[in-house]
């Protein structure tokens, strides 16, 4: 079975950076798709950036980010990688790692998705 594991979470000033990993065993690239969501309190989890068989050229983010955030993949160190770039106040909220088997659409919704991490806590000061 997957078991994921995220860190990096923190706190860092607004237009800072951070970057996000998530540990994972049980991956199969082949077989498995991978994001990152997150979810503020009060708020659903959202969708925050896809990555198809850890395919740099295959991915996907979510409007909000797009730009700022970029996803990768390592699967020699099967680790996934949630890098941010000019954080907002709106980008705090728990981060989420998450794997499924892969889809042609609706990569970002969070019933796609069967294993999940514990989260970090990202909170960006204004």
């Amino acid at each position: 079975q997957v078991q994921l594991a995220e860190s990096g979470g923190g706190s860092v000033q607004t237009g800072g950076s951070l970057s996000l990993s998530c540990a994972a065993t049980g991956y199969t690239a082949s077989r498995h798709c991978m994001a990152w969501f997150r979810q503020a309190p009060g708020k659903e989890r959202e969708g925050v950036a896809f990555i198809r068989n850890g395919d740099l050229s295959s991915t996907y983010y979510a409007n909000s980010v797009l730009g700022r955030f970029t996803i990768a993949q390592d699967n020699a160190k099967n680790t996934l990688y949630l890098h941010m770039y000019r954080l907002k106040p709106e980008d705090t909220a728990t981060y989420y790692c998450a794997a499924g088997l892969c889809a042609d659409y609706d990569v970002l919704s969070r019933y796609r998705y069967d294993y999940w991490g514990q989260g970090t806590q990202v909170t960006v000061a204004s």
